[in-house]
């Protein structure tokens, strides 16, 4: 029988034997999404089912383990935090932290791990910050990020997914709307998931990941409740699901045997701010803006060593300075705007609140058992505007979130079991800040018409309901110490989830009218064209609310194999399942599907629209249900293969490698449109200019300008007829979709130099079959771009198909799979953990990455070609090629402790389009990526960053009576005050260049200093 428990020479010493047992990370990571942590080692000259005991110092709750044959033992399911161990008449104290396995020996049975950590205690409020070791004998890409990093680094949003971006390869951003967004590479931020002591966080309906992320200023989650978290930004292990870029799993604490209490107040006005550009811009001013946060932690026992409790409350209030400024191409027409237009440009104060509550009782009946009821509560209000979208013009969202879960863990000798089970209500419900006209101005860049601003009200789509509401249940079982040519650990586990997902997307009010600005082709005092909804007539089964009883399965199977002292196989298996019955049993209208197959009226007789559509390659029947030709995507199967081989079996040099594919799923936002869009179109109309009696570039449907349409909504649906459906919009999906997914490789080396860790790492990320809508309109001749006037349109040229419309409706719309993109990136990161005894910390994380797609990676809308398939690969907007985080902690003078980051980023490329001459004269729009020149210097060199930011904060306690403690904290972020534009000029002259708007809004914040006060006790 082979055991390979890793061995060093024996120390006889208890002294050196305990420094030595205080490194973490040797064996497999096998609780990760569970958060829990392991313990194993051997004890030397004990009898076999000889006790092992490990007590919590913080909780006092026990969990015990027995000596095997060949002196090995295993304790599985640890709460990260402080134990001491007692095996064989020693006792030993050992840290361990969130989705680790540390190994402990015993009585010369030495550590293969050396060096030391130290201790923490990740109770309510107190917290001995640990020195972290990170584990260097895995496959996975990422890294751990420590309390004492959360408490120490500057920060400008509170939000503990803010540190992640110390991580290589990851990117945390605030917009100047105060949106936060955490993603991996050049992928966006839908496909991360966060899970929160095992449970996931994903977003079904909205992007961004995490519910509740799109388009928020809130955080996720209260960050008092965080006690550590590491980051996956790759070849995550197979019970990693739905997720395809980014894992983090977080522990929360739990209260302890003693009383413990935490409350904060953090604050920020304008006046403790430098001026935004916009602000510096002539005749303006600084806008009123303030940010006040607090809250506090409670927690404690209800009976001590047994049961315990833990509540936390956070809350926002922001006014946060925003800039309205025209899109970059049409930027100097801005002086031709009528006075209550310009009104709505420059600096503006955006709104935002939000509550966040955590709260977990925890019981350990028997040694083996603990159970934990958790309950968290996000509510949140956010009004929105910015861009070109005056405030006026914006929406107020209410967005809320509530989850509950019951888990019951079980050790028992060589396994642990988890058993979980879930509820969760999350939605996100926008509406008009005003109701009434919308009035928007425009500037022509070629056939583009691009946004100056938008006044009044706000389009009819900004009164919408998405949400999703149901329940889960999933049991995790790891067998442990199973011997078969070296040392298996198998976890497996099944899924089951059940939630219903809501949509409505519109309501019939606010009808929106366009303003041609500074233009020959079009007089500006009447409007160009008008957007509304319309119900639509005469069509069987639609409808404006949608509701889908969604069913998800996920299976796993994992086995991290220890070969021998040198070699470890970590390999697994996968599979997703997902049934949405309003995308499978959909049933295309028969109206619409008699207009599909009706006579073309633009073409030959007997040529039907289908018929026009297949000349160009496109077969409708891939877009028409029957109800039953649809089927749910069961091929989701995913291997996750990894290596990692430790040169000398001591831990100090680690190869490391591996290859995975991971699935995601489809947004229901978009696979709900081909309902609701049906039910409640936007229709499109135009108006003739009166000089020349023709629409602007010949759109259809064509009408003469009646000053009476202004007055209500109505007008402008009878222009059409109250029995037409002429213009209203066909959303169609492939009766094939399949689910998005990525395919990840890396190969690494991580070594210990000192005190040092470090890692480089060769990464490759493709991902396929992300999804976008298209337009499928298509010439009589089946082309997509051709002379308009084939179309009823008036002037010649080459332009899309927009007027040849399905017959008796308007634009078809399909959605379809086919967005890829290509990432290769070099993470290179180094660190010195923190330890009491140096007094400092820090960590460096650099990422070199050259990443093409075929889609802007936040764009699911794709007019310029008629297939995704027919989209060049151009540079990513997803990451900058070059990108620095540097943070670091030191204590300092007076018992102040210090912290600084230092983050820098070369410019991010854009992506947009420029006219490319044909032979017939006119010129195709064609997609390219164009990268800025920097904005800025650091320290010496060229212009060469489009993003820099130094942060600093420093923090003093004192000491109060008792246990007693306040401390004073001030944060100075961008200290040096850089402006990080995030607005862009373009410029089309036989290529795409660009360049940064100087007076538009920034990434970040300028200069600004928030100061904290708090107490604990």
């Amino acid at each position: 029988m082979m055991h390979t428990t890793l061995r060093m020479p024996a120390r006889r010493l208890l002294s050196t034997a305990l420094v030595s047992c205080l490194m973490l990370a040797a064996a497999p990571n096998v609780m990760a999404q569970s958060a829990n942590a392991s313990l194993r080692g051997q004890v030397a000259d004990a009898q076999a089912g000889s006790e092992v005991t490990a007590t919590n110092v913080a909780t006092g709750t026990v969990r015990r383990g027995t000596v095997r044959a060949d002196g090995s033992y295993s304790l599985m399911g640890l709460d990260p935090g402080t134990y001491n161990v007692v095996a064989n008449g020693q006792t030993q104290k050992v840290t361990v932290t969130v989705a680790s396995t540390a190994t402990l020996n015993f009585a010369g049975a030495a550590s293969s791990t050396p060096g030391s950590t130290a201790a923490t205690n990740l109770d309510t409020v107190n917290v001995v910050a640990p020195t972290l070791l990170q584990e260097v004998r895995t496959s996975e890409v990422g890294k751990t990020v420590s309390l004492q990093q959360i408490q120490t680094t500057p920060q400008v949003s509170r939000n503990f997914l803010e540190f992640a971006d110390a991580v290589p390869g990851m990117i945390f951003t605030r917009d100047a709307k105060g949106n936060t967004s955490l993603r991996s590479g050049a992928t966006n931020a839908d496909g991360t998931n966060v899970y929160i002591d095992g449970v996931g966080q994903k977003s079904y309906v909205k992007g961004g990941g995490v519910a509740g992320q799109s388009g928020s200023a809130g955080n996720p989650f209260p960050q008092l409740a965080i006690g550590e978290y590491k980051v996956i930004s790759g070849n995550y292990k197979a019970e990693y699901g739905q997720v395809s870029s980014a894992a983090v799993t977080a522990a929360t604490k739990s209260g302890t045997n003693e009383f413990k209490g935490e409350a904060f107040y953090r604050y920020t006005n304008d006046s403790m701010r430098a001026m935004t550009p916009a602000e510096r811009q002539p005749g303006k001013s600084k806008e009123d803006s303030a940010e006040k946060e607090y809250g506090f932690a409670l927690g404690g026992p209800i009976l001590q060593d047994k049961a315990h409790f833990f509540v936390t409350y956070e809350a926002k209030r922001f006014d946060l300075p925003v800039t309205i400024a025209p899109h970059g191409s049409v930027t100097g027409l801005a002086n031709q705007l009528p006075a209550q237009a310009q009104a709505g440009l420059g600096p503006a104060s955006q709104p935002f609140q939000q509550d966040l509550i955590f709260a977990k009782i925890d019981v350990e009946p028997t040694d083996n058992d603990r159970l934990e009821f958790t309950i968290q509560d996000r509510d949140e209000t956010q009004q929105e505007f910015a861009d070109q979208t005056a405030p006026m013009h914006g929406k107020e969202t209410k967005n809320t979130d509530r989850r509950y879960a019951l888990r019951w863990n079980h050790s028992g000798e060589r396994y642990y079991n988890e058993l979980m089970v879930t509820h969760e209500d999350s939605f996100n419900n926008p509406k008009p800040l005003s109701l009434g006209n919308g009035y928007n101005y425009t500037g022509t860049d070629g056939s583009e018409d691009r946004p100056i601003v938008s006044i009044g009200g706000a389009s009819a789509f900004a009164s919408q309901v998405k949400g999703q509401k149901g329940w889960s249940i999933e049991d995790n079982l790891t067998l442990d110490g199973i011997e078969w040519a070296g040392d298996h650990t198998i976890k497996m586990g099944a899924k089951y989830k059940q939630i219903d997902l809501y949509a409505s997307d519109a309501a019939q009010i606010n009808p929106q009218f366009y303003y041609n600005v500074g233009s020959s082709a079009f007089p500006a005092d009447i409007p160009y064209k008008a957007q509304f909804t319309k119900p639509i007539t005469g069509v069987s089964g639609v409808q404006s609310e949608v509701r889908s009883k969604v069913k998800q399965i996920g299976l796993f199977i994992q086995d991290d194999w220890q070969v021998n002292d040198h070699l470890q196989l970590n390999l697994g298996l996968r599979w997703d399942y997902e049934k949405n019955p309003s995308y499978l049993d959909f049933v295309t209208p028969p109206e619409v599907v008699n207009a599909l197959f009706s006579q073309d009226p633009r073409a030959v007789a007997g040529q039907t629209y289908a018929d026009s559509l297949a000349k160009g390659g496109l077969d409708v029947n891939d877009y028409i249900s029957n109800g039953h030709n649809r089927k749910a995507f069961k091929d989701a199967w995913q291997p996750r293969l990894g290596f990692s081989y430790d040169i000398n079996a001591d831990e100090k040099h680690v190869i490391h490698g591996g290859a995975g594919r991971s699935y995601d799923r489809d947004l229901f936002d978009y696979l709900q449109l081909e309902v609701t869009k049906l039910a409640l179109p936007q229709p499109t109309v135009y108006f003739r200019n009166p000089a020349t009696g023709n629409c602007l570039r010949g759109q259809n449907p064509c009408y003469t300008w009646d000053p009476n349409l202004l007055n209500g909504i109505g007008n402008l649906q009878s222009l059409i007829g109250a029995t037409s459906n002429d213009g209203l919009e066909l959303d169609l999906l492939n009766n094939k979709l399949k689910a998005p997914y990525a395919d990840q490789f890396s190969l690494g080396m991580s070594n210990q130099i000192g005190d040092w860790l470090t890692d480089v790492t060769v990464a490759r990320t493709l991902t396929y079959d992300g999804f976008a809508f298209t337009m499928g309109n298509r010439y009589p001749t089946g082309q997509f771009f051709d002379d308009p006037r084939l179309c009823g349109g008036t002037e010649a040229g080459l332009s899309q198909a927009w007027s040849c419309n399905v017959p008796g409706f308007g634009t078809l719309i399909i959605g379809q799979q086919g967005i890829e993109t290509r990432s290769t990136q070099v993470l290179l990161s180094a660190q010195k953990p923190y330890s009491k005894e140096s007094g400092w910390g820090t960590s460096i994380a650099y990422t070199w990455t050259n990443a093409t797609h075929n889609r802007n990676i936040d764009e699911h809308y794709s007019f310029d070609r008629g297939t995704i398939g027919e989209y060049p690969f151009i540079k990513s907007n997803g990451a900058p090629r070059h990108r620095l985080v540097v943070t670091g902690s030191y204590d300092g003078f007076w018992g102040i402790t210090f912290g600084g980051k230092l983050t820098l980023a070369t410019p991010t490329a854009v992506n947009d389009w420029y006219g490319v001459p044909q032979a017939n004269g006119y010129d195709l729009p064609t997609p390219a990526a164009a990268t800025p020149g920097g904005n800025g210097k650091f320290l010496f060199g060229g212009k060469i960053f489009g993003f820099r930011s130094v942060d600093l904060q420093a923090t003093k306690t004192f000491k109060m009576p008792g246990d007693t403690e306040m401390y004073a904290r001030i944060d100075i972020i961008n200290v040096f005050n850089f402006d990080n534009f995030s607005n862009y000029n373009y410029y089309k002259n036989g290529k795409l260049t660009a360049s940064y708007n100087e007076t538009g809004d920034i990434i970040g914040t300028p200069r600004q200093v928030k100061a904290e006060v708090g107490f604990r006790f």
